[in-house]
């Protein structure tokens, strides 16, 4: 397999993840009708149920990857994700359909864990974040789409339709897989699958301080992102009445993100993880701030185009950071990749979806909630980036970092 496919192959198993969220936003105001949802709020745990179950089952996917390979788990979990696809459709209840959203994630989290500790089998240090960045570009062009690609599928149906695609979309991606990926986990690597390995595993992990504190810093900033998730819709459509316009702010926003990670691409290898990663926390920190203060003396609402201007500044940087503190915190991990990434995945999913949930839950009718719980989380993701540097910032650990 090339490069070119083999990143458009890792891109696109991870996206089936942000196809699982971002396509069913327009429809999660229909579905609530449907299924007899009265609490506006509550729809947001069509998300946050789907999040946890991908949260939690990482888990279990780093170890199993770290025996039998790479391509088995990842298996069976797209055959968990399409069951639950095709099995939402017939969902009679909001309950059901909460419970199989968690089960559905539980499954696609295989391609999470799986899918960064083949990415780490490959390549390490900068070139990694390279990969990683590209990977991450790619990825991000399903959020700037999936939205706008529910609204043309509820328009020829309803929402019973769009788990249908994602269920169809995720077999393709089986089929990809099994006919052109090989196994990339070399022999000498295979670890046993036995409590005390397990337990090793996990423990390498958690006392190495640069990987904990960048996966706790990542936490929280994903917490952010995850928190706007839920509330997307009722930002847009709620305080500012885009209507149909909604998907297409959604992906303005999403673009800002995706340019970000190609620019990193490019220019990670000349100036380091963490130069690119520091100086974007920095940044977003400011821009929140600002951002902060404008939304609580400004005019109620902020005027939209400038909402959109701090926001897209925001995830701008956002794009910067997600890539680089990932590579940091799995660089020091290679020889336990798969476990790694399960333990880190774990923690940065169930953690940010945690604060994403609570952010979420706190809308009141105005985005300041949202805007408050970025400058907050920023704050707390600073603390734990220079726990990990030890207080100084901007020092590469060594060339390739």
């Amino acid at each position: 397999m090339g490069k070119v496919e083999f990143i458009a192959l890792m891109a696109m198993l991870m996206a089936l993840n942000a196809l699982a969220i971002d396509i069913m936003l327009p429809a999660l105001q229909e579905i609530g009708a449907a299924l007899q949802v009265e609490d506006e709020n509550a729809r947001q745990y069509i998300v946050s149920s789907y999040l946890f179950g991908f949260g939690f089952a990482q888990l279990l996917y780093g170890p199993l990857s770290d025996r039998l390979g790479r391509r088995l788990p990842m298996i069976v979990g797209l055959v968990i994700y399409i069951i639950c696809s095709f099995a939402i459709v017939a969902t009679p209840s909001f309950a059901l359909l909460l419970a199989l959203r968690f089960i559905q994630g539980a499954g696609a989290a295989s391609t999470r864990v799986i899918t960064v500790s083949i990415v780490r089998d490959v390549f390490g240090g900068r070139a990694m974040a390279e990969v990683m960045s590209l990977i991450m570009m790619v990825f991000m062009i399903v959020p700037i789409i999936a939205p706008g690609t529910g609204q043309l599928i509820m328009l020829g149906g309803d929402w019973h339709m769009i788990f249908l695609f994602i269920g169809v979309m995720a077999i393709l991606l089986l089929i990809w897989m099994c006919m052109r990926l090989p196994e990339t986990l070399a022999k000498e690597d295979v670890r046993p699958l036995t409590l005390t390995s397990v337990v090793a595993g996990f423990r390498i992990v958690l006392t190495n301080r640069v990987a904990l504190c960048y996966t706790i810093s990542a936490t929280f900033i994903f917490g952010a992102l995850f928190g706007f998730i839920n509330s997307a819709q009722q930002v847009y459509v709620g305080i500012y009445q885009l209507g149909h316009w909604f998907p297409v702010a959604f992906a303005a926003v999403a673009a800002f993100m995706s340019l970000a990670s190609f620019i990193n691409s490019r220019i990670v290898g000349r100036f380091g993880m963490r130069k690119l990663s520091h100086a974007s926390l920095l940044c977003f920190i400011l821009v929140t701030f600002v951002w902060m203060l404008v939304q609580i003396f400004g005019p109620q609402p902020m005027p939209f185009l400038l909402f959109l201007s701090f926001f897209g500044c925001a995830m701008f940087m956002f794009g910067w950071i997600g890539a680089n503190f990932n590579s940091l915190a799995m660089e020091p991990l290679g020889h336990v990749a798969g476990t790694a990434s399960s333990v880190l995945g774990f923690m940065s999913t169930v953690g940010g979806a945690a604060i994403g949930a609570v952010i979420g839950q706190a809308f009141n009718g105005t985005a300041l909630p949202m805007v408050l719980g970025f400058f907050t989380v920023s704050i707390i993701g600073l603390v734990f980036v220079l726990i990990a540097e030890k207080g100084k910032l901007f020092q590469a650990h060594n060339p390739r970092a």
